[in-house]
């Protein structure tokens, strides 16, 4: 056979793809504990900033962020309809808040469920019907309620988590861990400064309703209902309608308000 025939030649090439499809499948299987690992510790970190918890010289610590997380945060699973913690010795391999998936539970035929399209704010069509959240303690004491929330932006669905202080009605803050909205525009939610501009805030009026709103422009501090608004993102209209439906949604009566109500009878009589 000739060295240039055009068979040894199909022959080389397909003997160079089977050995790199071997690399590739080899080198796959080899990363995803690691990549696995990765997005956990992603997913730790952006709990812990959304809490303000993260002491920001030390984020890229491994150890001391798992530390951290492991004394200071207690993670549990709840019903959303009912808002009752469901007990760990009901937890299964889905149903089990270290390996809590939001996506896959949306599409779960046994814990997933569709949103009728007038209460569909956040265009997200899917929810789970329970949801992971996380309790910040100190001596014990809850401090902090942080709730996973996404909604749809411009381009992508937003994934992000939203602290409660003690009082169920301050924010803590917020952080966005996945979403594909513009660089420069809407990708402006990833900012620390913006993001820094909802600590304080005030989620719930006096009477328990959802207040909070991501305005149009800026806020004027000297302007009655201040306290209940945060700065819009210039040139992001529509990532920030997303942003400000998707808090409206999870905050409100189906996403975490039978949650919420629970939460705030049990401090009445703490």
């Amino acid at each position: 056979m000739s060295n240039d025939s055009t068979k040894k030649t199909i022959i080389v090439a397909l003997g160079v793809c089977l050995v790199c499809s071997v690399l590739v499948a080899s080198a796959t299987v080899a990363l995803r504990g690691r990549q696995l690992q990765n997005k956990k510790l992603d997913k730790i970190k952006n709990i812990l900033q959304a809490g303000n918890l993260l002491d920001e010289q030390k984020k890229n610590d491994t150890d001391y962020i798992m530390d951290l997380y492991n004394k200071q945060v207690r993670p549990a699973i709840i019903d959303l309809k009912s808002g009752d913690i469901i007990p760990e010795s009901e937890y299964t391999d889905k149903l089990n808040p270290e390996k809590f998936d939001i996506k896959a539970m949306s599409d779960s035929p046994e814990y997933g469920e569709r949103i009728a399209g007038d209460l569909d704010i956040a265009s997200i069509k899917k929810m789970p019907r329970v949801m992971a959240i996380y309790m910040v303690l100190n001596n014990e004491q809850i401090e902090q309620f942080i709730l996973p929330v996404y909604g749809y932006g411009l381009w992508s669905t937003m994934y992000g988590f939203l602290a409660l202080n003690r009082d169920l009605t301050t924010i803590g803050g917020i952080t966005f861990y996945e979403h594909g909205e513009t660089p420069g525009l809407g990708g402006e939610i990833d900012n620390p400064l913006w993001k820094a501009l909802w600590q304080g805030k005030k989620a719930f009026d006096e009477n328990n309703t959802v207040k909070i709103t991501v305005i149009k422009g800026k806020v004027d501090t000297l302007e009655p209902g201040a306290e209940y608004q945060v700065d819009g993102l210039s040139g992001a209209t529509l990532t920030t309608r997303g942003v400000d439906y998707l808090v409206k949604f999870w905050l409100g009566e189906n996403g975490y308000g039978a949650f919420l109500a629970k939460q705030r009878e049990v401090l009445k009589n703490e």
